[in-house]
């Protein structure tokens, strides 16, 4: 390891002397120092089947081809590596309680020297790490987790996430399940009782007052996260006959949900809606019942558009794992390349491979290409992505699982403007949404 490269760690992890500290202010990263970057997601527990591990691989898929240099479509020309430097994946399990979240966090960072870190499933973890980031300087992308909180609560230096908070998806669900069902009159919820299950449910039922006010609710019920078991919950919404089941459990909660409520025949008058059912499109293609609304948070695997990178990605992954990629694939891939994106950018702009805060800058605003389509990091002051989001109605034909009456919401329709928070954007009727017809 070159002098300079040893500096710019020990000057990144250590306390240094002032004239140490002058030194490091002109230290950049070389070309043939890889990059290190942290990668987060449940790789075990109950989470890691349905998230965690799609994760991985879709991780592991765009990282070889980066330093590879065999991406396609706008990626073609870009050359090995991210900035011109290799990535070198450092991997840490989510599947922690909240305390030793933020010490693994701490771990990547000051221990193992990670450049950047990618990931978080859970809305509490990502509330949990967004301060100790911005503590550490550290550049982190939120690959997965929703909260609108992590943006909404203050401004952000270090703290990016690639993908839409769930606010977008439930506003989308609302006008699907409208456009579905016109005569809509009742809906009852099943949310975790966390801040994604709590914020989820609000935003659906006030996207509903603002949709067709007259919709009452029957029942709502908030397990705590990851119980298992949800017999009281399942009786509760049996016995409520709403027209409608809006459910954003995810993982091993989702799945759950489906393989204990399919044959009690709790679904069988009501549409249950699920926000993340995309994760159990193939898995669980013979138990989820007929009828069932699937999102995919944003417009990932059965939603994306055509286009060579996503032609490409699906191949690559069915190739290296025998399967289709569902959408937590889909959105660590998206947020691994734009990190690439933004350290090409940094690099053009410099003429080299660039520091970590010259990626960083360059990260803020970028709009770039991936499997899931055209990402805009344009909420935020350029921090927060906005996406289309994609909703359909579950299918078997000829035994294999498949979509009808599929509808796909632009990220003007369904995303707040810039400097509009979530909440004030729903009760203002959806001001100023761009939604066709």
């Amino acid at each position: 390891m070159s002098l300079s490269i040893k500096a710019t760690r020990f000057c990144k992890h250590m306390v240094v002397s002032l004239t140490l500290s002058t030194i490091c202010v002109a230290v950049n990263a070389a070309s043939d120092d890889p990059l290190k970057l942290g990668l987060v997601s449940f790789y075990s527990g109950g989470a890691s089947g349905p998230v965690g591990i799609p994760s991985r691989n879709g991780a592991d898929v765009i990282i070889k081809a980066i330093n590879e240099g065999t991406l396609p479509g706008s990626y073609s020309n870009s050359g090995k590596g991210a900035g011109g430097r290799p990535v070198a994946p450092v991997y840490s399990d989510e599947a922690v309680d909240s305390a030793a979240r933020v010490t693994e966090y701490r771990n990547l960072v000051q221990r193992q020297g990670v450049d950047a870190v990618i990931g978080y499933a859970s809305s509490g973890s990502c509330l949990a790490i967004t301060p100790v980031a911005e503590e550490l300087k550290t550049l982190t992308l939120l690959y997965y987790c929703g909260s609108t909180r992590i943006f909404e609560e203050g401004a952000r230096k270090y703290v990016f996430r690639t993908m839409a908070s769930q606010d977008v998806e439930n506003i989308a669900a609302a006008r699907y399940i409208t456009s579905l069902n016109p005569k809509l009159k009742s809906i009852s919820g099943m949310n975790q009782n966390y801040a994604w299950g709590q914020d989820s449910w609000r935003d659906f039922k006030e996207s509903l007052d603002q949709i067709k006010p007259a919709v009452s609710v029957k029942t709502k019920q908030f397990p705590k996260i990851f119980a298992g078991q949800y017999g009281a919950e399942l009786t509760a919404l049996a016995r409520s006959g709403a027209d409608v089941v809006h459910s954003s459990f995810w993982g091993g909660d989702m799945e759950a949900l489906i393989l204990q409520g399919a044959p009690r025949g709790v679904f069988d008058d009501q549409t249950l809606l699920l926000t993340t059912g995309g994760t159990a499109f193939y898995s669980l293609a013979d138990q989820i019942p007929e009828g069932t609304v699937i999102g995919a948070r944003g417009q990932g695997d059965m939603f994306a558009p055509e286009s060579e990178l996503n032609t490409w990605f699906r191949n690559a992954y069915k190739k290296a794992y025998g399967e289709n990629p569902t959408f937590p694939a889909y959105y660590m891939a998206q947020s691994v390349l734009a990190l690439k994106a933004a350290a090409d950018k940094a690099a053009k702009a410099k003429g080299g491979a660039p520091a970590m805060d010259e990626v960083r800058a360059a990260m803020k605003g970028i709009e770039y290409a991936s499997p899931a389509g055209t990402i805009k990091m344009a909420r935020a002051n350029g921090h927060q992505a906005i996406t289309g989001v994609g909703y359909g109605t579950f299918t078997l034909v000829d035994g294999k699982p498949s979509l009808k009456n599929v509808r796909r919401y632009s990220a003007e329709c369904v995303n707040p403007p810039a400097g509009t928070s979530s909440s004030d954007w729903i009760k203002s009727g959806f001001l100023g949404a761009q939604c066709k017809q």
